[in-house]
């Protein structure tokens, strides 16, 4: 993971270090490990099986020469300065959730943002990268995030429609073309592919994913990062993918966005993991936690599934992005009492990038 990202000092506009990896050290929490549910059914196929049960393919060797370097540049830092890598404002537009607050010059400044989302061509990214490397104290480079879905300037048919090709090499190819138009415009970040499982045609998100089948979501989900991402994220015209969300938000009771759930064990291991082991294991860097709970634990703080599966079992080593406003909202999940920062810490716990 380290050093793909490193590889985003190559593509800024402005000349850059590679402090950005410390973001990486500061998401990827090593404590308090909780164990993973359940237990595989015997009856399950074994290809189901594996995507919860100690496939550990998605492991990356260490980089001890970049494990020193970040560990230097973490130690340099101030608890302000490292809360604000972990923080992702919104540009001038594209608002899709409620009270997240804009920033400017004086936030990057004052290191105490990280990311932008939203926030997209040459010329802006370019004037908001010599901010943060030239008059921040840290001197780390900003990411930029966008909602590249089905396509950036070329426009191809929605996802739901993609899938339906049964085309899994077409389907890369479009999320090719749209990297390359989104990285040429100063974004290194995309929050796609949607791979959730939707069995429910009610919900409206079906349209963001590959349907109902396991099996070809994952195929679908593997093509899409692929595609992203590109052979090597050196190149500088690739973007991160971010797979979202993790996990069961396509199960959503009666086809209402943010509902809760009610997935038995086996159902979750053999329906709605797949996909996200597969977008994994084809190299995903990122992962996006999803609004519902899975058995009353929302997943914006859920241990179980997102250290003792995803981090621990499958190896998985990337960025943990919260949805938008998800760490707020634990607040209406009735697992914190108080305003952030206590949601915010407890979410944390379980290794979250917030926005």
């Amino acid at each position: 993971m380290r050093p793909a990202l490193a590889s985003l000092l190559r593509r800024t506009t402005v000349a850059a270090t590679p402090a950005v990896l410390l973001i990486l050290s500061a998401c990827i929490s090593t404590a308090g490990r909780a164990p993973a549910p359940g237990t595989t059914s015997s009856s399950a196929p074994a290809a189901r099986a594996a995507a919860t049960d100690g496939d550990r393919s998605a492991v990356r060797a260490p980089d001890a020469r970049m494990e020193r370097f970040v560990d230097s540049v973490l130690a340099g830092l101030t608890l302000e300065e490292k809360l604000g890598q972990l923080t992702q404002y919104r540009g001038q537009w594209g608002l899709t959730g409620p009270q997240t607050p804009e920033a400017g010059a004086a936030d990057i400044r004052a290191g105490s943002v990280g990311s932008f989302l939203g926030v997209v061509g040459a010329a802006v990214t370019r004037e908001m990268q010599r901010v943060a490397v030239e008059e921040a104290r840290a001197k780390i480079p900003l990411l930029f995030a966008h909602d590249v879905v089905h396509g950036f300037r070329t426009i191809f048919p929605v996802p739901l429609a993609e899938a339906s090709s049964w085309d899994p090499a077409a389907v890369q190819r479009a999320a090719r073309i749209a990297a390359a138009e989104g990285a040429a415009n100063g974004l290194h970040w995309t929050f796609a592919p949607m791979v959730d499982i939707a069995r429910d045609p009610r919900w409206g998100r079906v349209v963001e994913g590959s349907g109902e089948d396991p099996l070809h979501g994952s195929v679908m989900a593997a093509a899409r990062v692929r595609g992203y991402q590109g052979n090597d994220l050196r190149d500088s015209l690739a973007l991160i993918a971010s797979v979202k969300h993790f996990v069961g938000y396509g199960a959503a009771e009666g086809g209402r966005d943010y509902n809760t759930t009610d997935i038995p064990m086996r159902t979750l291991r053999e329906i709605y993991l797949p996909p996200f082991h597969a977008a994994v294991n084809a190299g995903a860097r990122s992962v996006m936690a999803s609004f519902n709970d899975i058995d009353g634990v929302p997943m914006h703080a859920n241990r179980a599934l997102i250290d003792g599966v995803l981090r621990d079992r499958w190896g998985w080593d990337g960025i943990l992005v919260s949805d938008y406003t998800g760490v707020m909202e634990l607040l209406n999940h009735g697992i914190g009492a108080t305003p952030p920062p206590s949601d915010a810490w407890r979410s944390m716990q379980g290794s979250m990038w917030t926005w």
